[in-house]
């Protein structure tokens, strides 16, 4: 299917790059020297910098970065990096060039696929644990990272921070990873009660606000304000215009930082209420981006009129182009918008969405319109964009915008709901495939897609190909309407054929398949689709050496290899396929020891295997277990063909592939030996949790997340533990990386 990475444009480019700038000092920024240098002198791996707003935690993390003598990475969390491998991503980019590690550390994230957890992050925290040069990694605005899934990938990232060297993480709410590091002993949190200010902190943002005060309104307001640093801030501005507002605040006033910001506010001329106000809807703003939001033509004067102001604007890059609100006072501006013009917010989210379209930025549109009532356009734009969201490994994105979206917003577009159904297989979620497959056969739809497809006959043809469902003869109709309509040009012309020479594989018409996978080949190539070529190319693979022509195969499995690290496709489904021919090839090298490393990466690619695509999840069984066989491993051909019994009973008719299977069994219970000796592989379903077992969750908290129950996880780990021969969760981790289960 067509699932080709999008190219990152410049503005996307610059937006990435402002991510790791380190902010200049703020001249009327109190010293935070003392707490630096101690938390340095700590030694401590983590440091936690935990406080509401208004604390000054970005202000202490920038003197960190200007007064540390390490190596200083800077990165700005906003909500883009809510998904795993975002983060992972703009992590890697930070130690990107850093000795000891890798320039291409952050595509090795990018295409890694659907196991985060399982490859994606064991890679980059072995690339860290490995560096030499002392750093501090500065993170700013963890609050804006909320998935369990983020946490539990930088959690393990966490682990890896060699000695000497520091990760300082900023923080407006609680950070998960800190209550097991606290207990341990091996993290040092800095509060809300250790950054409230005295009174001479007071002293030093009245006089860096040229704002002369007794020393008695000083100490008032450090009193009323209780020592908040945002507080004394904004006394300052108010008393910028009257010295004696300052002392007025009450500070057992629940609302007093909604009043403080209030009076500034309302100093503000209208215009530029009007204007701070209308624009707080966005994450990060910029003059061209107001224009469009606002249909006028200043917003360049009025940002430099806000930052002059001093009105908690924070420039994002170097250039001075790209600014955020800081957060408490975007906050109330939010509240203003929603107080004094509610009908407006709407109109202002899709005159953004359009800006951030048109200057290729769909996932930043996307993100705009899912509040709105304007649900037509927003599933149009997904339907557009998701494929390519996948290929770049945002799966946990594309999940949570079809759940934002709701099963009835899906359905009612056909288009979309055959790519719920393409994400869910590729996931090995078997079930939501199998709805979404329900719906897409009893759907009709007229228009354009919008998903590059001929029609949604060809769509949903090539989709119920890929269940196959009604057997091999509906399989070979479906195929044959989608080879017929995508034509030369089309991205899905390379799916069409690739199940058409699979269709002809179960018919037994071998010169048919033959054909079909070299023509998928040649249009994948055309499009630059990884996983049509690597299916294609292992099809053949197998058919060559069926034939007994082993050169003209390893030239196959070698461009399907070559393919699975080009693309980074270690987990995706087909992959199992050219995993399964290389160990073949080996095995006729007598190459035993890369045979068994390829039947390992194959069999760990099975997890995503399932009834969703079940010619690919028997024959990639089939494949494996025949090798298994061949070098005497008859404990793990039995358990593969339980597993293919599992398929089958769903997908009782797969025409040839029933055959090679019977035969197979019938071989194996006729042989010498028919217990066999070995220990049983893991199963697809402990194989998901495997990669929980680096983290420090509880065996409650594992459950939760494969949404299994505490009993059925806890049966899971020991049968891990059993079959790996181990009794802790650190011998099982260090085990399964030897034995390549983890990690790369």
């Amino acid at each position: 299917m067509p699932i080709t990475a999008a190219a990152t444009g410049g503005l996307a480019r610059r937006l990435h790059d402002a991510k790791f700038d380190v902010p200049g000092l703020r001249p009327n920024a109190v010293s935070r020297a003392g707490l630096i240098d101690t938390s340095i002198r700590s030694g401590q791996r983590v440091v936690g910098l935990t406080a509401p707003a208004g604390y000054g935690k970005s202000s202490l993390l920038t003197q960190w970065a200007h007064r540390d003598t390490r190596a200083v990475l800077w990165i700005s969390l906003d909500r883009w990096d809510d998904d795993p491998l975002s983060l992972l991503t703009v992590i890697a980019s930070a130690f990107a060039g850093l000795d000891g590690t890798g320039h291409d550390l952050p595509r090795d994230m990018v295409t890694a696929g659907p196991s985060m957890l399982g490859r994606a992050a064991p890679r980059l925290a072995s690339a860290i644990a490995g560096i030499d040069t002392p750093f501090v990694l500065l993170l700013d605005d963890l609050q804006e990272v909320r998935s369990t899934a983020c946490h539990d990938v930088l959690a393990l990232v966490l682990g890896a921070i060699p000695a000497g060297s520091q990760v300082v993480i900023a923080s407006r709410s609680e950070q998960p990873h800190l209550p097991r590091l606290r207990a341990e002993g091996r993290a040092l949190e800095i509060v809300a009660d250790d950054l409230t200010l005295d009174v001479e902190g007071a002293r030093q943002i009245f006089a860096a606000s040229q704002v002369v005060v007794t020393p008695d309104t000083l100490e008032a307001v450090t009193d009323r304000t209780e020592g908040w640093p945002a507080g004394i801030y904004l006394a300052a501005l108010i008393a910028g215009h009257d010295a004696g507002d300052a002392a007025m605040m009450s500070g057992a006033d629940p609302y007093v930082a909604d009043y403080l910001q209030r009076e500034a506010y309302l100093r503000l001329p209208a215009e530029m209420r009007r204007f701070l106000r209308r624009t707080a809807l966005l994450e990060q703003v910029s003059a061209p981006l107001c224009d469009a939001v606002l249909g006028g033509q200043d917003a360049k004067r009025m940002l430099r009129r806000v930052e002059g102001s001093s009105l908690f604007l924070i420039p994002l890059d170097r250039h001075r182009e790209w600014f955020r609100y800081h957060a408490l006072f975007r906050e109330f501006l939010l509240g203003e918008l929603m107080t004094r013009e509610p009908g407006l917010s709407d109109d202002l989210r899709v005159r953004a969405a359009d800006w951030y379209e048109a200057h290729d930025l769909p996932r930043r549109a996307v993100e705009m319109l899912l509040p709105t009532p304007h649900r037509d356009r927003c599933v149009r734009l997904i339907t557009r964009i998701v494929m390519t969201s996948v290929q770049s490994g945002r799966i946990a994105t594309v999940d949570r915008w079809l759940h934002a979206l709701g099963d009835a917003a899906i359905a009612g577009y056909p288009p979309l709901a055959v790519l719920a159904g393409y994400v869910a297989a590729y996931q090995g979620h078997a079930t939501a495939a199998e709805h979404w497959g329900s719906i897409v056969d009893r759907s009709s739809f007229d228009g354009a897609g919008l998903d590059g497809s001929a029609s949604y006959a060809s769509a949903q043809a090539m989709f119920r190909a890929l269940r196959c469902p009604e057997g091999p003869d509906r399989m070979l109709a479906d195929t044959r309407l989608a080879m017929a309509s995508e034509k030369p040009l089309s991205v899905w012309r390379d799916t069409a054929h690739a199940l058409g020479g699979d269709a002809a594989l179960l018919d037994g018409d071998v010169p048919a398949a033959t054909r079909h996978f070299r023509s998928a080949i040649a249009a994948a190539h055309d499009v630059g689709h990884g996983d049509t070529l690597i299916f294609s190319e292992a099809q053949l693979a197998q058919l060559e050496m069926d034939g007994g022509r082993w050169e003209g195969a390893r030239t196959r499995i070698q461009r399907a290899v070559d393919a699975v690290a080009r693309h980074r496709m270690e987990d995706y489904p087909p992959s199992a396929l050219a995993f399964a021919a290389a160990a073949r090839l080996a095995l006729h090298d007598g190459d035993l020891a890369s045979a068994q490393q390829h039947l390992r990466s194959g069999m760990r690619v099975r997890v995503f295997c399932t009834y969703a695509f079940p010619s690919l999840a028997v024959r990639a069984r089939l494949h494996l277990a025949r090798t298994s066989w061949a070098i005497g491993d008859h404990v793990t051909v039995r358990h593969l063909l339980r597993e293919i019994d599992d398929v089958l009973e769903r997908r009782p008719n797969l025409g040839t592939l029933g055959e090679e299977v019977t035969a197979l069994r019938e071989r194996l219970d006729s042989g010498p030996d028919r217990a066999g000796p070995g220990t049983p592989p893991l199963s697809p379903a402990e194989l998901r949790l495997l990669p929980y077992l680096q983290t420090y969750l509880t065996i409650r908290e594992i459950a939760e997340r494969l949404y299994v129950s505490r009993n059925t996880a806890s049966t899971e780990i020991g049968s891990i533990y059993r079959k790996l021969g181990v009794t802790s969760r650190g011998a099982a981790v260090r085990r399964a990386i030897a034995r390549g289960l983890l990690g790369d």
